[in-house]
C-alpha cells in the first residue's frame, strides 16, 4: 500500500512519454511529416493505405548459364596460354566440351584447365575433354544469386524513397515485395526488372557486324545490338565487341544524373580505386579505338577514346530523357542483379479498400472499448472506473510504442489491438475478484486490497507469459500479416501488465488513502 515518490514519478513519466509518442497519430499527414524522425506516427501497412504487392522469381539458371560462358572463356585462355591446339569448343548439356587435336597434349591440357577453373570436374570421352562444375559449387552460386538479389532489390526500393517496404525471401528462389503507398507499380516493376549489369568492352575493329549477323562471329567476341530502335522495333546498329570485360559495374561507387552541352541529359559515374586504375589503363592503351558501354547486353554508346581518362570517372551519354537518367543512376548506384527477375504475381490495393478497413477497425476497437468499460463499471463500480482509466492508458501506450518502434500497422495488427482491449482488463478482473474473496473472509479493506494485488500477481504473470510465448512463436515462424498480429499482441500484453499492476494499483491506493472508506466498494 506504499508508493515511494520515485515510483510515482516513474509511472507518470512512462505514461507521459506514451502520450507524446501517440500524439502524431492524431495529426494530419502533412503536419506529422514535419515532426522529427523519432516522433512519427504508426506506418500503415499495404492492406490499410493501399500500394503494390509483387512476387518475384529469381531466374537462377541464368546464373548457371553465365558461369558456363565464363568457364568456356577460361578454358579457351588456358589452352591458348599453353599453345595447345583444339577444336569444337562449346557448351553442351551443362558442360564445356573441347576436342584436343594432339593426343600427346591431353594430359597437359587437362592440367591447364584444372588450374584455370577451380570447382570443376574434368572427364574424357574419346578425344574430347568434358568440363563440368561440381554440383555443390552450382548450389552455392544459386544461393548466392538469390541472397544478392534480395539485397539489390532492397537497395533499389530504398533509392525510390518508399516508407516501410516489406522485402523478404520466400521459398528457394522467390522474393516478396510489398510497397505501401506506391501508386505507380509499373515504374517499380521497370526498376526492379532491369538487371542493370554495366560493363565496358573494346569494339573489335576488324569485325564486320553484317557478317556477324549472318552467323560469322569471330572467336572471343560477341554481337550486341545498340539501344536505339527503328520504327519496326529492330536495333538501328549492331556492334561486335570483345568478350573480355575491361571494367565491370561492380567497381562503380557513384552514379548521378546530370546535363551536358545543350542541356542534354546524361549520367556521370565514378569508379573505386581499382576500377579507376583499370579504366585509366584501358583508355591509355587503346587511344583511337571504340569503347562500348554495355548495359544488359545492349550497347548504350561506343565512343572513340580520344585520350587517356585517368580520373576514375566518366559520362554515359545517349538519347535519354531526364526520367531515364534518374532511373539509370538509381540502378547503377544500387548495383546489378546477378540474375533476371520475373514477376509471378502482382496486386495493387486501392486506398479506398484500406480506408474501409481502417473504419471497420476503428469501429470494432471503439465498440469493444465501450462494452468493456460499461461491463467493468457495472461489475466493479468505482474500481471498475479505475480499470477503465488503465484500459484507456493501455491503448495510448500501445499506440505510442508502435510509433516509437517504427512498426507497420496492418489489418491483423488492428485485430491484435481489439483483442488487447479485452485482455487488458483481465488482470483487473482477477485482482478485484481476489479482493472480494478476501473481504468475504472478514479481512479489513486495506488488507483485502493489499492481498488482492499480491496474491493475483502470480496468476496474472503466468497467464500473460504463456500468451506472450505464443505471440513470439507467431512472430518468429510467421510472415507478413501474422507477424503484425504477433507484434501488437505482444506489446499489448506488456502494456496491459504495466497498467493493471502499476497504474490501477496507484489509483486504488491513492483513493483508499484519501477517502478512507470503511467497506470495499465492489
Amino acid at each position: 500500500m506504499y508508493f515511494p515518490r520515485w515510483k510515482v514519478v516513474l509511472i507518470l513519466a512512462i505514461i507521459a512519454a506514451g502520450f507524446v509518442a501517440a500524439v502524431p497519430n492524431l495529426l494530419p499527414r502533412e503536419r506529422a511529416d514535419a515532426l522529427p524522425e523519432w516522433l512519427q506516427p504508426v506506418t500503415l501497412g499495404l492492406d490499410l493505405q493501399g500500394g503494390s504487392h509483387l512476387l518475384l522469381e529469381v531466374e537462377v539458371e541464368a546464373v548457371v548459364e553465365e558461369q558456363l560462358d565464363n568457364l568456356l572463356e577460361a578454358v579457351r585462355d588456358a589452352l591458348r596460354g599453353e599453345r595447345i591446339r583444339y577444336a569444337g569448343l562449346a557448351v553442351e548439356d551443362g558442360a564445356v566440351i573441347v576436342e584436343i587435336l594432339d593426343s600427346a597434349d591431353r594430359d597437359r591440357a587437362q592440367q591447364a584447365i584444372a588450374d584455370a577453373s577451380p570447382d570443376t570436374t574434368i572427364g574424357r570421352s574419346g578425344e574430347r575433354l568434358i568440363v563440368r562444375f561440381e554440383e555443390s559449387a552450382l548450389e552455392r552460386r544459386r544461393e548466392s544469386a538469390v541472397l544478392q538479389s534480395v539485397e539489390i532489390v532492397r537497395r533499389r526500393i530504398d533509392e525510390l524513397g518508399t516508407r516501410e517496404p516489406t522485402i523478404q525471401r520466400q521459398g528457394e528462389d522467390r522474393i516478396l515485395v510489398q510497397l505501401p503507398g506506391v501508386r505507380d507499380p509499373e515504374r517499380v516493376k521497370d526498376i526492379l526488372g532491369k538487371t542493370a549489369k554495366l560493363t565496358f568492352h573494346l569494339v573489335d575493329p576488324g569485325a564486320d557486324p553484317n557478317e556477324a549477323l549472318r552467323g560469322r562471329v569471330p572467336p572471343g567476341t560477341r554481337l550486341l545490338p545498340g539501344v536505339e530502335r527503328g520504327p519496326d522495333g529492330e536495333p538501328l546498329q549492331y556492334y561486335v565487341v570483345r568478350r573480355r570485360v575491361e571494367v565491370g559495374g561492380e567497381s562503380l561507387v557513384d552514379a548521378q544524373p546530370g546535363f551536358g552541352p545543350g542541356q542534354r541529359p546524361l549520367v556521370t559515374f565514378r569508379f573505386d580505386s581499382v576500377g579507376g586504375k583499370r579504366f585509366g589503363n584501358t583508355t591509355r592503351d587503346n587511344v583511337g579505338r571504340q569503347l562500348a558501354i554495355v548495359l544488359d547486353d545492349a550497347v548504350i554508346s561506343a565512343p572513340v577514346i580520344q585520350e587517356p581518362i585517368l580520373g576514375g570517372s566518366g559520362q554515359i551519354t545517349g538519347r535519354f530523357s531526364v526520367q531515364e537518367t534518374q532511373d539509370l543512376s538509381l540502378l547503377l548506384r544500387a548495383g546489378a542483379l546477378p540474375a533476371p527477375l520475373t514477376v509471378l504475381e502482382e496486386r495493387t490495393v486501392g486506398p479506398d479498400l484500406g480506408a474501409d478497413s481502417i473504419r471497420a477497425g476503428q469501429f470494432a476497437s471503439a465498440l469493444g472499448l465501450v462494452l468493456v468499460a460499461v461491463f467493468m463499471i457495472l461489475a466493479y463500480g468505482r474500481f471498475g472506473a479505475f480499470a477503465n482509466v488503465a484500459l484507456f492508458t493501455n491503448l495510448v501506450l500501445l499506440l505510442g510504442l508502435l510509433s516509437a518502434l517504427g512498426a507497420t500497422l496492418t489489418l491483423p495488427g488492428i485485430a491484435g489491438i481489439v483483442l488487447t482491449v479485452g485482455m487488458a482488463v483481465d488482470a483487473n478482473v482477477l485482482i478485484f475478484e481476489r479482493m472480494r474473496e478476501e473481504s468475504r473472509l472478514g479481512r479489513s479493506l486495506v488488507n483485502a486490497v493489499q492481498t488482492g494485488f499480491s496474491r493475483a500477481f502470480g496468476t496474472i504473470l503466468d497467464a500473460n507469459l504463456t500468451t506472450l510465448i505464443a505471440a513470439l512463436l507467431l512472430f518468429f515462424f510467421g510472415s507478413g500479416p501474422v507477424r503484425g498480429f504477433a507484434v501488437t499482441l505482444s506489446i499489448g500484453l506488456v502494456t496491459s501488465m504495466f497498467t493493471a499492476i502499476m497504474l490501477t494499483r496507484l489509483l486504488v491506493v491513492t483513493w483508499v488513502r484519501r477517502a478512507k472508506p470503511k467497506a470495499l466498494p465492489i
